[in-house]
């Protein structure tokens, strides 16, 4: 973190740190050695040189050295001077008879420097033309843009207080606090401080020369300012609330949107801000504070992966050695096994192998420095961010937040795809043939090595997964995989422990598999094929799908007069005629239960129930062809219809509030109907096999609100007897 802590122009820890207008920051006596004046202010120059009259001159004569020439020291020197040091005036009444205008100074890296302020009352600024005040400009020493200086000078720039903070404990954290009281050299590291005595004691300093009993019994130990706890002054005393750097007096309370900073009250009500949208100030906080852990996880998580990925490649590094070895062993054997024709040939084949190791060990090196500078990087902005999080200042947060969160982003960004990938293979892709005649023993070299069938895929587990009745699964191929592949085979066994039967072929590796069974346990396998062949299988993935299903009136399929709300759960129409809605989930086995309350019932309509083919007529009433098994019910009685015939009448019908729910169970083949959790008369359908999808007939009349995910009713009561 020590990097984040630094300023980019003395190198050194913060000192005073501020927040320049591009979000960088840097030291205020930095600010100062680095602060130019503008071009437009340069062009009235000649005119600031021309000599003053004879009185003006004399009376600057006997002033004497004034204060410019200890402001131009300090500001060279680049310390601090207060207000006067802040805001640098270009003119001194002081100088000599030649213009007011104050000599530029030069800072340490050779930048010249000029005054940063207006010029007090009563100096010659009013020999500048019209329209060509001072002014003067800092320009960022990271970014390099350029931000211009208000009157107020540097002092017109916000304070880093977050920062500031953050340093002073990071200094009190790496000096270990030392007894004072040890006669060893150098002294022990102190363990405790009595707040009465103001004096660190280690541990034998302490139990020799500060024991808890007698007048020292009721003395108050407290940990060293140096250790967690401690008495510091960074750790142990109350911040002062920061004020508005405007209204001196005011506490900052709310936060500007449109300006993105912190602001008072006194700046909404008389200031710039009053016509701009304004937050409260704790709620940004908390948000501010909220984006840039998510933000920070992002950059974790590649952290992580970098950090696997140095561990993978010191593993190559490993490998390369001890297959270049194996490698010229090998070749030595070849070699030798040749004789005398082959002496000459060995030399310029083992200086081949070590060239291509030499190549991969120096690809693998750099790519080890460069990821390592990376991940160095991106730790030491986390480890800074962390620190912001923990500091309680709402404003000062909100101050540095959206740049942390945008550098956050881009450290994230970074990492873009194929920058954790090894750039060459540990496998050494060379092999020798030593079968030609011997006369072909000079034209020896190496021959790429053909084309293999494509290795074992990988499957993301992570990526793989279930919802309702499909599954999603995807795979990868190894790294360092230099056979080429074609495409993938997907294989998906039946749910029962079946046989394994194709269901994706294709270049994609993510795949989803729609219409399986609920209720089921899935195994799943991939393989890739090339031109030379198949490969071998991945592992087998388990896969579960749901135990119960939630699905959706269907929009896609439904009639045109169906009207849908409610996210595709409630369901109406817009014409007087009946008209069909299907559900989104298909089912072929196990058992299912839905329900469907009546939100609205008017003029005794005749809404149906029940289930039907993907293909069933839709501009008629459910039940009425040989593709829809149903339940129709008025305010009375219902009665249950397929192919258009009506049968088992039974009492009983529904009213606005009432709950209808329907029961399929494909192990037994059959439909039941329930009113209100009770059975409507006996089992409507049975013998009924395929696939079927939950279905609905309505009119404007009624209107009614699917409810699915639901168990299967453990108990049913005794059901309504049909009429005769």
């Amino acid at each position: 973190m020590e990097e984040e802590l630094k300023c980019p122009v003395c190198g050194s820890l913060f000192r005073e740190p501020i927040i320049l207008p591009c979000s960088h920051n840097v030291c205020l006596p930095c600010a100062r050695t680095i602060a130019v004046q503008t071009p437009e202010r340069e062009q009235h120059l000649p005119a600031l040189l021309q000599p003053r009259a004879p009185a003006a001159a004399a009376t600057a004569g006997a002033a004497g050295p004034g204060p410019a020439a200890g402001s131009e020291a300090e500001c060279a020197a680049g310390g601090g001077g207060g207000e006067h040091a802040d805001k640098l005036s270009l003119h001194s009444e002081s100088d000599s008879g030649y213009g007011s205008y104050t000599p530029s100074l030069k800072s340490p890296n050779g930048v010249r420097v000029l005054p940063l302020g207006p010029a007090p009352a009563g100096s010659s600024s009013a020999a500048l033309p019209r329209g060509a005040g001072p002014s003067s400009s800092l320009t960022c020493p990271q970014c390099h843009r350029s931000a211009s200086l208000d009157p107020r000078g540097l002092r017109g720039f916000p304070r880093n207080r977050l920062l500031e903070a953050i340093v002073q404990r990071y200094q009190q954290g790496r000096a270990a606090a030392k007894c004072q009281l040890c006669d060893r050299s150098p002294p022990e590291a102190a363990t405790v401080a009595c707040e009465q005595c103001e004096v660190l004691y280690c541990a034998a300093c302490q139990l020799k020369c500060h024991p808890t009993r007698g007048p020292f019994a009721k003395h108050r130990l407290l940990p060293p300012p140096s250790l967690p706890g401690g008495p510091g002054k960074a750790a142990g005393g109350a911040r002062k609330l920061p004020t508005c750097a405007d209204h001196e007096l005011e506490n900052y309370s709310m936060y500007c949107v449109s300006c993105g900073t912190p602001v008072c009250y006194q700046c909404l009500e008389e200031g710039k801000h009053g016509q701009h949208e304004v937050k409260a100030l704790g709620a940004m906080w908390k948000q501010h504070k909220t984006q840039l852990s998510q933000a920070l996880n992002g950059v974790s998580d590649k952290a992580k992966e970098a950090k696997e990925f140095l561990v993978q490649l010191k593993n190559i590094l490993q490998q390369i050695q001890e297959n270049g070895l194996d490698y010229e062993a090998c070749l030595v054997a070849q070699c030798d096994a040749l004789v005398d024709a082959l002496t000459r040939q060995k030399a310029k084949l083992l200086t081949k192998v070590t060239k291509e190791r030499e190549h991969k060990l120096k690809v693998v090196w750099d790519q080890i420095n460069h990821c390592t500078l990376k991940l160095r990087q991106s730790t030491g902005l986390m480890e800074y961010c962390l620190e912001v999080i923990k500091e309680n200042d709402p404003s000062g947060f909100l101050q540095i937040s959206d740049a942390l969160i945008k550098r956050v982003q881009v450290s994230q960004e970074q990492w873009v795809k194929g920058a954790l990938e090894p750039k060459v293979s540990a496998e050494f892709d060379l092999t020798l043939d030593s079968e030609p005649l011997l006369q072909s023993i000079h034209q020896l070299d190496f021959i790429q090595m053909k084309c293999r069938v494509p290795p074992v895929p990988l499957l993301q587990l992570e990526k793989c997964c279930t919802r309702n009745n499909s599954v999603t699964l995807a795979w990868r191929m190894p790294p360092f995989t230099h056979n080429p592949v074609e495409g993938y085979i997907l294989e998906l066994d039946d749910g029962d422990g079946g046989q394994f039967r194709e269901v994706y072929v294709g270049k994609e590796t993510l795949c989803t598999i729609d219409g399986l069974h609920f209720n089921s346990t899935y195994n799943a396998r991939v393989k890739a094929f090339n031109s030379s062949g198949v490969g071998p299988y991945s592992k087998t993935v388990v896969l579960q799908t749901s135990d119960v299903a939630w699905f959706t009136f269907d929009p896609s399929s439904a009639h045109r007069d169906i009207v849908l709300s409610n996210d595709n759960q409630t369901a109406t129409c817009s014409s007087y005629d009946d008209r069909v809605v299907l559900g989104t989930a298909a089912f072929s086995k196990g058992v299912h239960y839905w329900e469907l309350h009546v939100d609205r019932y008017d003029n005794h309509p005749d809404p149906a129930f029940g289930i039907a083919r993907i293909n069933v007529v839709k501009d008629m009433m459910l039940g009425k062809d040989d593709k829809a098994w149903a339940m129709y019910v008025d305010n009375n009685r219902s009665w249950f219809m397929h192919c258009n015939s009506h049968t088992s009448r039974t009492e009983g019908g529904v009213s606005k509030g009432a709950t209808v729910g329907v029961l399929l169970d494909l192990n037994k083949h059959s439909l039941t109907f329930y009113i209100n959790g009770q059975q409507q008369g006996p089992p409507a359908f049975e013998n009924v096999e395929g696939v079927f999808m939950p279905a609905l007939s309505l009119n404007r009349n009624v209107q009614v609100t699917l409810h699915t995910g639901l168990e299967v009713p453990q108990s049913v009561r005794q059901p309504k007897l049909p009429s005769n």
